[in-house]
C-alpha cells in the first residue's frame, strides 16, 4: 500500500509539472476552463458526459483519478482535438455526441468504443493504466491515455463511407474507419513518431499502415487532406479509396501509386 500511495503522489505532482513529451500536450495544457467561443461550438457537439468507474480500488483506477482529477474536462479537451483534426469548422455536418458513457473497466484488454445513434460508450482498462506506469512514470500514462483517447473519440466524430456496406461486412469499411482514427491520433502527436511507425505491409492493413500513411499524405501533399478524407464520406458515393483520393487532391492520384510514394519516401522499399 505505501508503494502504490508513494506512486499516487508522483502522479499528482506530475500534474502540476511540467513535461517535455510533447509540446502543448500536457494535461495542464489541455485543462484550462477559459474556452473561447469557438471551442464552446465545438463542445456543442458532444453533450453530456457520464463517468463510471467500474474499477475503484484498483491500482489503476488510483492512477487515473491522480493525474486526471477532472475526467469531463479533460475528455472534452481531447474531443475538440478530434474534431478540429477531421472538419473545418465547428459547423460541419459533424456527427452529434448527445450522450458519451465513459467506463473505467478492470479489463485486460485497452480500450474500445460502442453505441450510436448519438449514445456513444467507451472503456477504458484500469490494467492497462497499470501497465503504462511501469517505472512511475506518469508522462507514459498522461501520453498513452490520451493517445487512446484520440482513437475511440475519432470513432465518436467521424464520418462513415457510404454506398458499400457497414463496419464489420465491408473490408474497405473497416480499413477507412480503424485508419482514420490512427491518423488523427498520428496527427495529433498521439504516437511516439517513427517509433511507432510500422514498417512494410499495406493500407489494406488498416490502423496504423493508414494512419501513419494519411498523415503523410497530410504533411507532404495537403495540410487539409484528412478534413477531405473524412467529407468524402458524404460526398462520394459510392465510397472507393480512388475516388476520395481524387476527391481530396485531384484527379491523377491514385491510392496505390501514392503508397508506392509514400513506402519510398520513408525507406520501406
Amino acid at each position: 500500500m505505501k508503494k502504490i500511495l508513494f506512486f499516487l503522489m508522483l502522479a499528482v505532482c506530475a500534474c502540476s509539472t511540467p513535461r517535455t513529451v510533447t509540446k502543448g500536450n500536457s494535461i495542464a495544457s489541455r485543462m484550462s476552463t477559459r474556452l473561447t467561443k469557438t471551442e464552446r461550438q465545438w463542445n456543442a457537439h458532444l453533450g453530456q458526459i457520464n463517468f463510471i468507474d467500474e474499477a475503484r480500488g484498483t491500482v489503476g483506477s488510483d492512477i487515473y483519478h491522480a493525474l486526471i482529477p477532472d475526467a469531463d474536462a479533460y475528455i472534452r479537451s481531447v474531443a475538440r482535438e478530434v474534431m478540429q483534426t477531421l472538419y473545418f469548422s465547428p459547423d460541419d455536418s459533424i456527427p452529434q455526441c448527445d450522450i458519451l458513457d465513459y467506463i473505467l473497466r478492470d479489463d485486460p484488454g485497452i480500450s474500445a468504443k460502442g453505441g450510436g445513434g448519438g449514445h456513444i460508450n467507451i472503456f477504458y482498462s484500469t490494467r492497462h493504466v497499470e501497465r503504462s506506469f511501469r517505472g512511475s512514470d506518469t508522462a507514459r500514462v498522461d501520453f498513452e491515455t490520451r493517445g487512446v483517447l484520440l482513437h475511440e473519440l475519432t470513432h465518436a466524430f467521424q464520418l462513415e463511407p457510404q454506398g458499400i456496406g457497414r463496419y464489420g461486412r465491408s473490408r474497405v469499411v473497416w480499413e477507412l474507419i480503424e485508419g482514420m482514427a490512427d491518423a488523427v491520433r498520428v496527427a495529433a502527436g498521439g504516437f511516439h513518431g517513427e517509433a511507432d511507425r510500422p514498417k512494410g505491409g499495406s493500407y489494406h492493413d488498416g490502423y496504423r499502415y493508414i494512419g501513419y500513411f494519411l498523415n503523410w499524405v497530410r504533411e507532404t501533399k495537403d495540410p487539409d487532406f484528412i478534413r477531405k478524407m473524412n467529407r468524402s464520406c458524404l460526398d462520394v458515393v459510392p465510397w472507393s479509396w480512388d475516388m476520395a483520393v481524387q476527391y481530396a487532391l485531384g484527379k491523377g492520384y491514385t491510392v496505390d501509386g501514392l503508397w508506392h510514394e509514400y513506402q519510398v519516401a520513408v525507406g520501406d522499399i
